[in-house]
């Protein structure tokens, strides 16, 4: 009688590797993510020791820290929440919700909204009016333009906040959609709640940081008009305008690659540059815009047309055009 010979692991000897396999990592992605998570966390300590602190502080004291909270918003939303909307950072998914949370209580608004709002961006990539006179992107640069051509910077930086949200109906959504809606209404009342209670502890310090919070709504709107002035919305591979200025990804979390990002929106944050270079040539023969600034400074950029300024006053004055090339 032939000998039979195993040929694969026993069932015992599965069990066992499974078990020593363990419990999966907590990040999803790459231990990295703890970067985010915790730059996270240390904002939002920011943000509650600023009202707590608010009292003590001399207004030559407060003025800074009030502009470094404006800047901190901008950098958390196309830093931190944006990269967790593509690649959420935690494997468990109860995590990821209370990350949401945190993200809204931190920057006063609902992170699942932003997350659709977002989604949808990508399924425009800032594209130009259809026939109908609308764009697919809410956000696109060139919706409220003239003739195909991107809105004027400043009012895009400064009204962008005060024009209606370009969401859908929550109340349509079905499945996980409906969890995302119910959420959206919880991290709502979550908001709400926590700034009552940041104002009651201190209502003047609240009060004094509302300016501020929208300055740093503007400033996130300012970056994103940056990131796709000069784009094509014609080239997938050129959607995005990139900078590889290096301090400005370190502190950014890479946001600079964001012609690369539009092109792979999956890509981790910590592979941009690698894609980078994949893809180079590719960029180089598609014209990709390159600004050699961060996207909050793209009009100090050596190849931004002269007279972005004298575009400034003549919008304040009621010349609101800005052709493609000038802002």
């Amino acid at each position: 009688m032939p000998r039979i010979v195993a040929t694969g692991p026993s069932v015992m000897d599965q069990t066992t590797s499974a078990t020593r396999r363990g419990p999966p990592p907590l990040f999803a992605y790459s231990p990295w993510d703890i970067v985010p998570v915790l730059a996270c966390i240390a904002h939002f300590a920011f943000v509650v020791g600023l009202v707590l602190a608010f009292a003590a502080l001399p207004w030559w004291g407060f003025v800074p820290l009030a502009a470094l909270y404006a800047v901190s918003i901008s950098w958390n939303i196309n830093g931190i929440a944006h990269n967790h909307i593509h690649n959420p950072y935690f494997s468990w998914e109860p995590l990821n919700r209370a990350f949401s949370m945190l993200l809204s209580l931190t920057l006063g608004f609902t992170q699942t909204e932003y997350h659709y709002v977002h989604l949808r961006h990508h399924a425009g990539n800032s594209d130009r009016p259809g026939p109908d006179g609308e764009t697919v992107d809410p956000l696109s640069i060139y919706r409220r333009g003239d003739d195909g051509e991107p809105e004027n910077v400043w009012a895009y930086t400064f009204l962008s906040y005060f024009r209606d949200a370009p969401t859908k109906d929550f109340s349509a959504m079905t499945g996980r959609r409906r969890l995302d809606a119910v959420w959206s209404r919880a991290e709502m009342a979550a908001v709400v709640v926590f700034y009552a209670l940041l104002a009651v502890y201190d209502w003047r310090a609240v009060l004094c940081l509302v300016p501020f919070y929208y300055l740093g709504h503007s400033l996130s709107s300012l970056n994103g008009w940056y990131e796709h002035f000069g784009g094509n919305p014609d080239v997938p591979i050129a959607w995005g305008v990139s900078s590889y200025n290096r301090f400005y990804n370190w502190l950014w979390f890479n946001n600079g690659y964001h012609a690369e990002h539009h092109y792979r929106p999956r890509q981790h944050w910590t592979r941009m540059k690698e894609l980078h270079r994949q893809i180079a040539a590719q960029q180089k023969a598609a014209g990709v815009r390159v600004i050699g600034t961060c996207h909050g400074l793209g009009f100090l950029d050596r190849g931004h047309p002269p007279h972005v300024w004298h575009k400034f006053a003549a919008h304040i004055f009621g010349r609101h055009r800005a052709p493609l090339g000038r802002a």
